[in-house]
């Protein structure tokens, strides 16, 4: 399939100039090499061939035409339709309105796709120039730019995925020019005839039909039969031809997904270098920047032919995905809607009827089911929040999100979206976390790596930052007005949900917003502050550049089904927190904010010169002159909350751990003399087993290696509880464990992978580090890092060139994470699993992976003094050991029996209390010696 990918990567400008070949379906394939140069044709062909089995288990032959009322009034299409950007059409007055000019704006129908089998399709809409209704038409006549309306056919994405074709894919472009001039796929080639200037109101149809071999004079029958006769036409209303335009075309340029087309700017030919392809005309998708005068609408799109595939499973929304925790009794679940405009406002969350049927506050449904709460839909994050107490959860129930809307005729209908809440697996001996980081859309929808997740049966899933990325879908990025803002970052999130709702639906998550999801490169909050200008020069200021707004609509989409935060008070501007702990399966997970409160170093360090996180001076050593007075990470209330959560055990609490955005220290690299991360994507990528030389480590402040005193006090806090930590947001999956008065006195962490990586950091210290272990990779050991922190490195996903297509995505060590925690051992497993790699196959972890640890090798002081064993009169008490002389408390755990020895790290007089918080059960040993 060379030629339609390598195309397909040139057309859109997708950083994908390494794929040569399309991946399998939903998984990324090994390479293969080629016995020669595929034909164009055949490639086609091919392509057609492997779309037939989806469209097997369809129906086909079932006509589509639109249905609008004419009081509608939304940005949002509705379910059957994905439109390329969101934020720029418009459903009003019972028509798709192209209210924002730009490249390659267009409407792709979801429920349809044209197979492979041969039949026939004829596509139908009527469409005009929306000055018209401004009453600007004839003195914009002449203001109208270059462009094109029309249909686009034969929409194919890379993966095989209708949800990939939807947003990236390309096809055959046939409409009308902005000059009056009909065409069917390359217009300078084969343009059709004048029609006398662009119309206020015509019927634009195609026709497509099999060649009949038996009239085709110049061609063979097999010939013929590989092509079809596509006739378009310009109608008037009142249905007189104004222009016609036949031509012929292979069969599999017409195989695929169907879109209507406002394009402003230069139809432009296509860049392959086959003669064949260029002088017939497949286009694909042009440029997409915003501008120009073309703006129209259309209604009345109607589809038909026996080659037409009808999936009505695919429509999205308005109940678009839901997110949700269960913590201690109470769930909390967010439904994420589309913006639905002038519609209802009230959402509603129901519970199969033969659950919990004794609750008084429950209020009779219908088909067997019972309501649970009701919220109205927020007017920014479009979200509907739900927060049920005393939920059973002692069993799996079956839930469904209703919510009810007009239809195109006016009646109303009601959607529901269905999933389970999984019991709370208390006595569950191993607890599974999936963890992600990085969720760029380069291999979207990530099809494979939903598929590898599943396998592992997750009870958990961890989204720890950059869930979208300003670049996701293309389009570029808006950042005001605030409401135009809103709806560019909601259609990047409403792509996550589409890639991971299947997950999602069943699977307590966490979701935590990092810079690139409030539009940052980097972000340094501190505590909420407003920073101008937009870009670099605003966020080296510290502080928030976009709207406070804009902040608080993307963190109730992505974390209002958290419990309640430790403490709401908002921040600076009225941006608010949501930092919070979540008991799930035993395992109390505490979410931080690693940003909101972090200082900036430009700031903070002034003569250190630092842009974008990286100092400008030659002469300053961030080990020695970078924890500077003052500085901030975490800030001081949340880390009153990690003490508070290090000795709260109850709800039969067995195993601590963290999850935020990226992990306190900098485990990176570069070549001497490199001022910056900028250089990272340019660097070349090691084949596998190589070692680049003569880097060194280096210091990125926006990395959580700074500022070093705040970040001891952080990892001081977690060791409390000795607290695994699970984080992202550094593109290099890493497994490290952290040092603060010597190497190893403190917890583990796991960076995971990018799911897809287009900052590629690496790990290539110029010798192994302290203690290493023999037969160890050589960038393993006990290491200082650039700002001077201890850390001793277990495992490392460097980039390498592995043999695995599309190389643009595994040259970049993309993956997930999983964390498993036993019960009885009170052991972690962690590791970091390569994207590619299936696990059901019997695929691997990334080298160096799976790490197993003990609770207790979280900090505990194996080597310090003894307090004296300490047995129990109840089965697996917690236990924590306080400081006589200061009142302090040095750590709280849940033994695992009933005896236990706790040691600590000094000499002296310590409290030592026996209990169970759950049962009251409380013994105190006071003036314990240790020595």
């Amino acid at each position: 399939m060379v030629a339609v990918v390598l195309y397909h990567a040139r057309a859109t400008g997708r950083r994908l100039a390494g794929v040569r070949k399309r991946a399998r379906p939903e998984r990324l394939s090994r390479r293969r090499r080629s016995p020669g140069p595929a034909s164009p044709l055949l490639a086609l062909s091919l392509l057609a061939t492997l779309l037939l089995p989806a469209a097997c288990d369809s129906q086909f032959g079932e006509d589509f035409q639109s249905r609008f009322s004419s009081e509608a009034d939304r940005v949002w299409i509705g379910p059957e339709y994905w439109s390329n950007p969101m934020q720029d059409w418009r459903l009003r007055v019972g028509r798709i309105e192209n209210v924002a000019a730009g490249g390659d704006r267009n409407v792709f129908l979801l429920t349809r796709e044209v197979s492979g089998n041969g039949g026939d399709l004829h596509l139908r809409v009527r469409l005009g120039r929306l000055e018209e209704d401004l009453g600007r038409l004839e003195e914009d006549a002449d203001s109208l730019q270059e462009g094109f309306v029309g249909f686009r056919v034969g929409i194919r994405g890379s993966f095989d995925d209708y949800r990939d074709s939807a947003v990236r894919g390309v096809g055959l472009n046939a409409g009308l020019l902005t000059d009056g001039r009909l065409f069917i796929g390359n217009p300078d080639s084969l343009a059709g005839p004048l029609v006398g200037g662009i119309p206020g109101d015509v019927e634009l149809r195609l026709d497509a039909e099999p060649v009949d071999a038996r009239s085709a004079e110049t061609e063979t029958e097999t010939e013929a039969a590989d092509r079809y006769q596509v006739r378009l036409a310009v109608l008037t209303p009142a249905g007189d031809e104004r222009a016609v335009l036949t031509r012929q075309v292979p069969a599999g340029w017409l195989v695929g997904g169907l879109a209507l087309v406002s394009h402003s700017g230069p139809v432009e030919n296509t860049p392959l270098p086959e003669q064949e392809i260029r002088e017939t005309g497949w286009t694909g998708k042009p440029g997409t920047q915003r501008g120009g005068t073309v703006r129209f609408w259309f209604r009345d799109w109607k589809v038909s032919g026996s080659s037409v595939a009808a999936h009505p499973e695919r429509a999205y929304g308005p109940i678009l995905f839901t997110l949700h925790t269960l913590s201690r009794g109470t769930l909390n679940l967010t439904a994420q809607m589309a913006p639905v405009g002038n519609a209802p406002r009230a959402v509603w969350l129901e519970i199969a009827d033969d659950t919990d049927p004794g609750r008084a506050a429950a209020q009779a449904s219908q088909e067997g089911w019972r309501r649970a709460g009701e919220s109205a839909i927020d007017p920014d994050a479009r979200t509907a929040r739900f927060r049920v107490p005393e939920w059973d959860d002692t069993r799996d129930t079956p839930y469904r999100v209703i919510y009810e809307m007009p239809d195109g005729a006016g009646r109303t209908v009601r959607h529901a979206y269905s999933g389970t809440i999984r019991r709370d697996p208390v006595d569950k001996p191993e607890l599974i976390v999936a963890a992600f980081t990085g969720n760029n859309d380069l291999g979207f929808p990530h099809a494979d790596i939903v598929r590898s997740v599943r396998w592992h049966q997750p009870d958990f899933l961890a989204y720890t930052g950059d869930n979208i990325y300003e670049r996701v879908g293309e389009y570029g990025i808006q950042r005001e007005p605030t409401d135009t803002a809103i709806l560019d970052y909601l259609r990047k999130w409403y792509l996550f949900g589409w890639e991971y709702r299947e997950l999602l639906k069943d699977i307590p998550s966490v979701s935590i917003p990092d810079d690139h999801d409030v539009y940052h490169g980097n972000v340094w909050g501190a505590g909420g502050r407003a920073a101008s200008p937009y870009g670099q020069r605003g966020q080296d200021a510290g502080g928030y550049t976009m709207a406070p707004r804009f902040v608080n609509a993307v963190q109730r989409t992505q974390t209002s089904h958290f419990p309640e935060p430790f403490d709401a008070t908002p921040v600076e501007q009225g941006i608010t927190v949501y930092y919070t702990d979540v008991l799930y399966g035993g395992v109390s997970f505490a979410v931080l904010e690693d940003r909101k409160w972090k200082s900036s170093p430009t700031v903070a360090v002034p003569a250190a010169d630092i842009v974008n996180g990286w100092s400008q001076n030659p002469d300053y050593v961030a080990a020695t002159q970078g924890d500077v007075d003052g500085a901030v990470l975490l800030g001081e209330r949340q880390l009153e909350f990690l003490e508070h959560w290090a000795a709260d055990w109850s709800g039969g609490a067995w195993m601590k751990a963290v999850i935020s955005q990226t992990i306190f220290a900098n485990v990176a690299t570069l070549p001497a003399g490199a001022t910056s991360g900028a250089i990272i994507p340019s660097l070349p990528v090691p084949a596998p087993g190589e070692y680049a030389i003569g880097e060194r480590p280096v210091s990125d402040h926006d990395s959580n290696g700074w500022p070093q005193t705040p970040r001891d006090n952080a990892v001081r806090k977690m060791r409390k509880a000795f607290a695994v930590h699970l984080a992202g947001d550094q593109h290099l999956a890493s497994t490290i464990q952290y040092g603060i008065e010597e190497w190893n006195d403190a917890g583990w962490a796991l960076c995971v992978p990018s799911v897809a990586n287009i900052w590629p950091r690496r790990w290539f210290p110029p010798e192994p580090g302290g203690n290493h272990v023999a037969g160890r990779a050589p960038y393993t050991g006990e290491y200082l890092d650039g700002f001077g922190n201890r850390m001793t490195v277990h495992a490392v996903a460097n980039p390498a060139a592995h043999d695995v297509e599309p190389t643009a995505i595994t040259h970049r060590a993309p993956g997930y994470g999983i964390a498993r925690f036993d019960r009885e051992s009170r052991q972690i497993n962690l590791a970091a699993w390569p994207r590619w790699v299936d696990p059901a196959q019997g695929g691997e972890p990334y080298a160096g992976w799976p790490i197993t640890i003990n609770q207790l090798d979280n900090g505990f002081p194996y080597g310090g003094p003894s307090l004296g064993l300490i047995e129990s009169e109840i089965e697996d008490p917690v236990i924590q050991v306080s400081d006589s002389g200061t009142g302090q408390i040095v750590y709280t755990i849940r033994i695992r029996g009933r005896s236990f020895e706790p040691r600590v790290r000094r000499p002296g007089l310590y409290e030592i209390t026996v209990f169970d918080p759950d049962t009251g059960y409380n013994v105190v040993l006071s003036d314990r010696q240790a020595d």
